[in-house]
């Protein structure tokens, strides 16, 4: 049997092509047992956690705004007190990325649902001198970051005599260096662990253990200069694989996010606090989000149809939460491709470099077991032509083997047969 897909659900076509002449497509697809079932109509833009594999945890200091931030980005409310480690257990919402090429195709396509792309976010409790000894309940907190994909590092630029600074001072170089230090700390213990482990099974010609014994101490070197993981290069795949064995937690991707008060908005180009930390990040090649999580968390919290007002009035283009969860998105090297029709219009995320069999294989087993093409479109000729049938009239439509790498951006339907 041979059969096409054009987002989940209902098939967009009511007939598909076989070798033996034109059969009725099947209603909807039958589910993957490892796979989320179809959301129902009434709730279009709602998505199971369970389908997120990757997360960006959010971590800091106590009292830099992690909660908050965190409220703001998902409906999930974590306690915000005034106090430290009030997050006790780590918090986690899925979020909507924010995509106008998604926008655009419902603008166009007017399905009956829309499933966008989503990114988890974790909110971890604050961290504080001494977490990789324990203090502060700093090992659990810890572990929670080593489950993550990415880091979103929040940093207090803001001065507020009402909110308390576990060190006294407001000081977002300091802080950061404080919490680099701890997960540095973390995995140079972890690395030694390894480390002494590698030295014994090599005794015994182990060549695989020989190898982990020249990665960890070169691991071990670094991190004791006190540079992170991160920065070393593994010679071949057995480097690489015990390097992602550690699970570092200096190995993984990282953002800075800069909390402003509402008032330090006006003049963020001359902030001091703020210059600070976007000197750092420049000189660190990373992104550097400037929000006022307590300004975000109150534009969250209004009906959808005023926050386009609230947002002028503020002088912001958009929330800057955007901004926020689109580095996180990006900081975990992924990409999105769509499937777009009637019933629905669902954008799948895929890790860069996968290919289209791999990329089916996110919709249903079936595809990538039986996968024999895909027609594929970018998603800029589909709104700007207007339909499939004038993307492909201006040949812009390209068919599409097992060897095609899915590129970010791309409109594809997939035909496979089983």
């Amino acid at each position: 049997m041979t059969d096409a897909y054009r987002g989940r659900g209902v098939l967009a076509k009511t007939a598909v092509e076989s070798e033996r002449g034109t059969r009725p497509a099947r209603a909807e697809p039958r589910p993957d047992r490892g796979a989320a079932a179809s959301l129902p109509a009434s709730e279009p833009r709602a998505i199971p956690a369970r389908l997120v594999g990757l997360s960006v945890g959010i971590v800091g200091l106590p009292n830099v705004g992690k909660s908050t931030l965190f409220n703001a980005l998902s409906a999930q409310q974590a306690d915000a007190a005034n106090y430290p480690f009030c997050t006790i257990d780590p918090n986690v919402g899925v979020v909507p990325v924010p995509d106008e090429r998604f926008d655009a195709l419902v603008r166009l396509i007017r399905p009956r649902r829309e499933v966008p792309a989503t990114v988890q976010f974790v909110d971890i409790a604050g961290l504080v001198r001494g977490a990789s000894r324990g203090e502060g309940r700093g090992n659990a907190f810890l572990a929670h970051i080593r489950e993550v994909d990415a880091i979103a590092h929040v940093v207090r630029c803001f001065v507020d005599e009402r909110i308390v600074h576990v060190e006294s001072r407001v000081d977002p170089v300091a802080d950061i260096a404080t919490i680099e230090t701890e997960l540095a700390l973390k995995d140079l213990e972890t690395v030694g662990r390894r480390l002494e482990r590698a030295r014994k099974a090599a005794k015994g010609a182990d060549p695989f253990e020989r190898k982990a014994v020249a990665v960890c101490e070169r691991l071990h070197e670094r991190l004791d200069r006190g540079e992170p993981a991160r920065g070393i290069e593994p010679a071949d795949e057995d480097e690489r694989r015990i390097v992602h064995e550690l699970c570092l937690l200096t190995s993984k991707p990282f953002f800075y996010v800069a909390n402003v008060a509402e008032a330090q908005l006006a003049t963020l180009e001359t902030d001091p606090l703020v210059e600070a930390v976007r000197a750092l990040a420049a000189e660190r090649g990373v992104p550097c989000v400037v929000i006022c999580a307590a300004l975000e968390a109150e534009i969250a919290r209004l009906p959808a149809a005023e926050r386009a007002e609230f947002l002028a009035a503020a002088g912001l283009r958009e929330p800057g939460l955007h901004q926020v969860i689109r580095t996180g998105y990006a900081m975990l090297d992924l990409v999105t491709f769509f499937t777009a029709g009637e019933p629905e219009v669902r954008a799948w995320t895929v890790r860069r470099g996968t290919r289209a069999p791999q990329a089916a294989g996110k919709i249903h087993s079936d595809f990538e077991r039986g996968f024999i093409r895909a027609e594929v479109m970018f998603w800029k000729d589909l709104v700007e032509l207007g339909s499939e049938a004038a993307v492909r009239a201006a040949g812009k439509l390209a068919l599409e083997g097992k060897d095609y790498v899915v590129r970010d951006g791309d409109v594809i339907h997939f035909r496979f047969a089983v």
